[in-house]
């Protein structure tokens, strides 16, 4: 929430009655809308718009992003707030208009990606371009009559400078002018205006012109760089296919299904392929993808066999194998076979609109240094305003040289212009979330790159995250009176139910050996503990049965011998049946190739690591000796993991937990930094600040690495421009800066600042 927002709901009183649909208020619900800005061209503006927008009544979020020109609302009725919305935002820019674009989440994304990019020089960049150039001319020519030494009027060079001025200024002129009547004093044109008057009043006409050119060039440049880094970053993550080929009358012959109804293989062939857009394609739909086509939406291989390059999705090079049953998602490359695939989501549901998204999304949660640096150019600007005026004023009435001291007043206006320091950090991070998404780590907001910058510690899961979570059942020791197999079938039998990987690898093991198994009638599970399942035998009594960890049994009072969930470097699976211990089943997990590189690659950024697990302690200390962890703990529940995580905190600092499983979500709220696997579930994803779409643990210390490189690129561009402008400042009231200095103190050092964000983009990480 904005310094705007939060000032807003303590100051708005909130109206009995909605103004809009005439409803009592507090029965009128709030709705979020998205809408795009068009021709916001200005940081400084953004700022200002975003604030008054904010301070209009029962407005509960407000986010206007500069870097994708998106506002984003939280109100009663937000469709019919446009246009309320427009007018606040023209009183501060005549030239922006707001666009409801929300209605079609699809068509939001493509005209904000299809508006990020000059493509060319656009109308209005040409006729900029075009008075640009005869300025120049006219203005070449003037110095040309004033130093040739010509026997020409005394007139024609102040009468050609003027002209020059005219034509270069006359729409800064006309913008300071509106913006004067709608009580906008203090932008940049009326601060341009006042400083070239003040040179023309001094007789410092080549001054004037040429600052006022030298001004409405860098601007010209500056408005493009920043549409050509915005247009790099959203070309880098839209993955968005136009067209797709849907294959038209897909007869199926025969159609093999799994248990849910979901289509597993088919011998089918395509009568006719017609080319629609991507947009219209429907779940259900079966599209072909030629070699070296992406896989345009997600859904399932129903045909055909080939390699997937899903670098651009997950970052990760190694090509991925699939066939008929394999699940895919859009963004993928092709890279042999042909394919028909059949579409499980639409296009505003899958993979490659989902990461469009969170990179716009991300630019709207904005850190706590842009939001400072937002409130410090609200007291910056009016602050170098009063040190111009003082300094044409006071000197001037003490010595009596008042072309001096009002010349360099003059350069204290230019230099008083805040864009630069506004426009450095919010396209820091924004570059910084593309550069990450094209590894595939998706930010959700530029808090979190913030907060991970100050990490000191990161907390890990152990199946999935460091391991590959992919159990295989090692042995099976039955306890005397039971065989093997007993064991195995009935534990199979209790963890159907059960989604946990370990009890996966228990029910394959089961019927890889062609176990015949049986349903439970009831079924408890007891995360962090086990399985406690009822099982109606033939003379209809019920039979308990219980299948986890030493803590499980021993709460219902079954003596376990003390050798049973130990000597094995794994997990163990410990069944009693009626009462009695059975035997136990020894299961292991493998790590993954790389666990141990990004370990010793977060450690080498002086960063502590630490593993919990629910494992046993013997499982839990061989892995983490394998890769190289810090510390461990082991035998704990969700609530102790919660625990664990606030003991980190206290003992090191910031901490950034890492996991894939349902059972994490808790912990990853409750971190300072939750990063989520992407193919872990849907409510650790959820809770999550940071997503890595591969399972590699790689991206840990490489999302480490984007945030700090994008709080120092941050931090140079803040100190550059600040360090700039007060050197020229302390310069021009020595004498020894000119206008022409103070120019660069604002146009160019926001141009260094902008090139200098953009190299975030082409970084090694």
């Amino acid at each position: 929430m904005t310094d705007a927002m939060v000032h807003a709901s303590r100051s708005n009183p909130v109206d009995d009655t909605c103004p809009i649909c005439g409803r009592p208020a507090d029965t009128c619900p709030a709705e979020s809308r998205v809408f795009y800005v068009r021709n916001l061209d200005c940081a400084h503006c953004a700022a200002e718009m975003e604030e008054r927008i904010a301070a209009l009544p029962r407005m509960n979020r407000v986010d206007l992003t500069y870097t994708t020109r998106q506002l984003r609302v939280t109100c009663p009725h937000p469709e019919e707030m446009r246009l309320k919305f427009q007018e606040v935002c023209q009183a501060v820019d005549d030239d922006v208009a707001v666009l409801d674009l929300e209605d079609d989440a699809l068509l939001a994304a493509q005209t904000v990606s299809a508006k990020s990019g000059i493509k060319g020089w656009e109308p209005d960049a040409k006729r900029d371009l075009t008075c640009i150039i005869i300025a120049a001319v006219v203005f070449v020519i003037g110095l040309f009559l004033e130093y040739a030494g010509l026997a020409m009027p005394g007139f024609a060079a102040p009468f050609a400078f003027l002209v020059a001025y005219a034509v270069v200024g006359g729409e800064v002129l006309l913008h300071a002018a509106r913006n004067i009547r709608k009580g906008q004093v203090f932008d940049e044109n009326f601060l341009m205006s006042v400083a070239t008057f003040g040179a023309i009043a001094v007789q410092q006409f080549p001054e004037a012109v040429g600052v006022m050119l030298f001004y409405r060039v860098g601007e010209l440049f500056e408005n493009r760089a920043v549409e050509r880094s915005r247009s790099q970053i959203i070309d880098a993550v839209d993955m968005r296919p136009e067209t797709v080929g849907r294959l038209v009358d897909y007869q199926v012959e025969s159609v093999a299904t799994a248990p849910d109804g979901t289509v597993t293989d088919q011998d089918a062939r395509a009568r006719a392929v017609e080319v629609v857009p991507a947009e219209t394609a429907q779940v259900g739909d079966y599209l072909l993808v030629r070699p070296g086509e992406r896989i345009p939406l997600d859904g399932m291989v129903v045909e055909g066999a080939s390699r997937l390059d899903v670098s651009p999705v997950t970052g990760e090079p190694v090509p991925v194998s699939v066939e008929a049953g394999s699940a895919v998602v859009s963004g993928c490359v092709n890279t042999s076979g042909m394919l028909v695939m059949r579409v499980d989501r639409p296009l505003s549901e899958s993979m490659v609109t989902r990461i469009l998204d969170s990179v716009e999304n991300a630019s709207a949660n904005k850190p706590q240094i842009q939001r400072f640096i937002t409130r410090f150019a609200r007291i910056y600007t009016p602050a170098v305003i009063a040190v111009a005026v003082a300094t044409a004023v006071i000197p001037s009435l003490v010595t009596g040289d008042w072309a001096r001291w009002v010349y360099t007043a003059c350069t204290f206006l230019v230099i008083s212009c805040p864009c630069a320091i506004v426009l450095s950090v919010p396209l820091s991070f924004f570059t910084g979330i593309g550069a990450a998404s094209k590894l595939g780590i998706l930010f959700k907001g530029g808090d979190s790159i913030e907060a991970l910058h100050n990490v000191r510690a990161v907390v890990m899961d152990k199946t999935g995250t460091i391991t590959k979570g992919v159990f295989a059942v090692q042995s099976i020791d039955p306890a005397s009176g039971f065989t093997g197999s007993d064991v195995l079938r009935i534990a199979a039998g209790a963890e159907l139910v059960s989604t946990h990987p370990i009890a996966a690898s228990i029910v394959a093991a089961a019927r890889g050996l062609g176990l015949g198994l049986d349903e439970p009638t009831d079924v408890r599970e007891t995360a962090g503990k086990g399985i406690d399942a009822r099982f109606r035998i033939p003379d209809g009594a019920e039979r308990r049965v219980l299948c986890g960890n030493r803590a499980l049994l021993q709460g219902a009072a079954i003596d376990v011998p003390v050798a049973a969930a130990g000597g094995f470097p794994g997990t163990c699976v410990l069944v009693a049946i009626e009462g009695e211990y059975a035997g136990r089943i020894a299961i292991s997990d493998e790590v993954k190739p790389d666990s141990a590189a990004a370990i010793a690659a977060i450690g080498a950024q002086g960063i502590q690591s630490v593993m919990l697990t629910g494992d046993g302690e013997e499982a839990a200390r061989s892995i983490a000796a394998q890769v190289g962890v810090d510390e461990v703990r082991a035998r704990l529940l969700p609530e102790g993991k919660v625990d664990e995580l606030l003991a980190v905190r206290e003992r090191y600092g910031a901490v950034m937990f890492v996991g894939d499983g349902i059972n994490d979500a808790p912990v990853l709220a409750g971190a300072d930094v939750g990063c989520a696997m992407g193919s872990g579930s849907d409510a650790a994803i959820e809770a999550a600040d940071v997503v890595f779409m591969t399972s590699s643990l790689v991206a840990v210390p490489q999302s480490l690495r984007i945030a700090k490189a994008v709080a120092a690129i941050a931090t140079q561009n803040i100190v550059f421009a600040l360090v700039v402008k007060a050197a020229v400042m302390v310069l021009g009231f020595a004498g020894l800066a000119s206008m022409w200095a103070a120019v660069f103190a604002d146009v160019g050092v926001t141009m260094i600042c902008i090139l200098n964000s953009i190299r975030l983009l082409h970084r090694k990480y």
